[in-house]
């Protein structure tokens, strides 16, 4: 999906797309009752019903289906990284090298003696997005946030095979990000607390892309997170899913009239692929109670060229009272950074947004240069 997505050509601003309340009431014409399957019925794990059919649960007795799929049981572990791998300028180049070494860690991360200043109390934790893992989600902007003065920490969640519903990419050892987005949040509620224990901090700052931005959210909202959370820095998060290039949306009103369509397309893309598309109940029990939560700062980036969280503005969130969003259209005083949803975590001006995040004293600036779709790192491999 995401090799497959990323090669849409992009020269110029996309035209508007429709809204999320267009898409939702498109999605909430065509739905029906779905019929319900008895106990037992097809799926595996613990029987859920889900959608038009018996999803699978996670095994311990929580129903995560709500894609509107039955294909797939649950599974899937966090791992943590060994080695370094180098940096890396260009997302096509870090995809490829994460593919072929998925465990090693990217430039200026997982130093487990470093302790947090007075100038940066909080430990940063890099968060990667679905088919992604820890090295190529951040081998650009690893380095960096950690030069600055940060401890940075990450690791690689949601790690499952194929018979455990990761999809077919789950077939190669760099592609991470596909299990159950819950288990993954539980899988970052551990992470972070190593983290706080061995850097001594009370919280930290999570940076985060595409899933990870919104399996952190949940993490604040329904694991504890917003007492250990200060900023929450999302880029091309699904915090509202999204229409997957209009198959989510379509297959969505299909499988509201009891078609199975989405749990077939769930064999490719895996349990986190659909979970994050428009009108799910991981969506829908994600932002019930509103986007945001109280006591963490939201920074929100999207990119109008983003072929993967469309339509872009999906990824911005509304500000509940006494909380701070910042909802950031990466060309915004940028036209030159046409990114699309993978190359902007290798943009400078993301880069520096981040940074202006995490240390707005320190880092007022944005920098602004070319950095083109599918290639990042300035049209240079």
């Amino acid at each position: 999906m995401t090799m497959g997505l990323s090669v849409l050509t992009v020269h110029a601003a996309p035209e508007t797309g429709p809204t999320e309340q267009q898409l939702a009431d498109y999605i909430a014409a065509g739905r029906k009752a779905a019929p319900v399957a008895d106990s037992g019925s097809a799926g595996s794990g613990s029987a859920c019903t889900s959608g038009s059919g018996a999803g699978s649960g996670n095994g311990s007795g929580d129903c995560y289906g709500g894609s509107g799929s039955s294909s797939g049981s649950s599974g899937g572990y966090a791992s943590d990284t060994v080695g370094f791998g180098p940096p890396m300028t260009s997302w096509l180049a870090a995809f490829g090298y994460g593919l072929t070494h998925p465990d090693v860690a990217p430039p200026g991360a997982n130093d487990w003696n470093c302790k947090p200043t007075a100038e940066h109390p909080r430990p940063v934790v890099l968060v990667h997005g679905t088919w992604m893992n820890a090295y190529n989600g951040f081998a650009f902007m690893g380095q960096p946030i950690k030069d600055a003065g940060f401890c940075t920490f990450t690791f690689n969640y949601g790690r499952s095979n194929l018979l455990e519903g990761g999809g077919l990419g789950s077939v190669l050892p760099g592609v991470m990000g596909t299990g159950y987005i819950q288990d993954s949040a539980k899988q970052l509620a551990v992470f972070v607390d190593r983290v706080l224990a061995a850097t001594g901090a009370s919280e930290v700052d999570l940076v985060a892309h595409s899933q990870g931005g919104s399996m952190s959210n949940w993490y604040t909202k329904f694991e504890g997170g917003a007492a250990k959370v200060k900023n929450l820095v999302t880029f091309g998060a699904t915090h509202h899913g999204t229409s997957l290039d209009g198959i989510g949306a379509l297959g969505r009103a299909i499988n509201n009239f009891g078609i199975d369509v989405l749990g077939f397309i769930e064999i490719f893309v895996g349990h986190a692929g659909i979970q994050q598309t428009i009108g799910s109940d991981f969506v829908n029990k994600l932002n019930e109670h509103g986007d945001t939560i109280a006591g963490v700062d939201y920074t929100v980036v999207g990119t109008r060229y983003d072929e993967i969280t469309n339509p872009y503005d999906l990824t911005f969130l509304k500000a509940a009272p006494g909380v701070s969003v910042q909802n950031i259209t990466l060309q915004d005083g940028c036209e030159q950074d046409v990114s699309d949803h993978l190359t902007m975590m290798y943009s400078p001006r993301a880069l520096s947004i981040a940074l202006r995040a995490l240390d707005p004293v320190g880092h007022p600036n944005l920098e602004c240069t070319f950095n083109p779709w599918l290639l990042g790192g300035g049209g240079s491999l």
